[in-house]
């Protein structure tokens, strides 16, 4: 993913806030696309891609909250949200649902610039780290790491990419017990340590699919340490 010139759709419902924020970025070398809501937000996704999202939280019909949630259902693309809203529990509950960062408005130009230039390179290292044509496969799982499948028993299994991104991190480490900060760093690119309740929800729902079509569980709790991958 280009850090430069990337492609980044602004979600909200001020035509005024839509252009400061995009004459911000252009000044910054980086293309702009805007939506007025959530609704038109998805639909801009889909037809254009963008490389990274800044939503605003308060908006009329669909929300921010629901739109992130929609977003995460068919995406992993950075999610920044954009909101008045300044408690700390709003910044938690954000985060928590999948947000990779928050900033309360009005941001400084300078500020709105380096979270999203970090939030690219973050994304351009974990999105290019992976081997081209790099597979596992221990004859029941198979994982494609670069086209981001995966099938059990030839079965496809319908994961969402943060759940691929977590089985992605397992099966680069068969055998090996992963902590709940090494996995919130690998798959959610959290370097502070963030709550450790995310990891064990995504891997019960991860658990959860792989149950549906595997009667033996693969991923093995070890209890005070974190999580590994036994495979077949």
């Amino acid at each position: 993913m280009p850090v430069g010139g990337s492609r980044i759709l602004i979600v909200d419902d001020s035509p005024e806030v839509r252009e400061v924020i995009a004459v911000v970025l252009r000044r910054g070398g980086h293309e702009t696309v805007t939506a007025e809501d959530g609704a038109e937000a998805l639909r801009v996704f889909a037809a254009q891609r963008p490389d990274l999202v800044i939503l605003d939280l308060h908006m009329p019909g669909m929300d921010g909250w629901e739109t992130l949630e929609r977003l995460r259902e068919i995406t992993d693309r950075p999610v920044i949200m954009l909101t008045a809203a300044s408690d700390e529990r709003a910044r938690v509950h954000g985060l928590m649902r999948g947000a990779d960062d928050y900033l309360v408005k009005p941001a400084s130009a300078p500020e709105l610039l380096a979270r999203v230039v970090a939030l690219l390179r973050r994304s351009s290292r974990s999105g290019g780290g992976e081997v081209e044509g790099a597979v596992y496969d221990d004859g029941v799982f198979r994982v494609d790491l670069t086209g981001r499948t995966a099938a059990c028993r030839e079965q496809e299994l319908a994961l969402t990419p943060l759940e691929f991104k977590l089985l992605a991190a397992f099966v680069r480490n068969p055998g090996v017990t992963l902590s709940k900060d090494q996995l919130m760093r690998d798959v959610w690119s959290d370097h502070t340590g963030g709550p450790g309740d995310h990891v064990k929800l995504y891997v019960g729902y991860l658990r959860k699919k792989l149950r549906a079509a595997e009667a033996d569980d693969p991923i093995e709790t070890v209890r005070g340490f974190g999580y590994r991958w036994n495979g077949s």
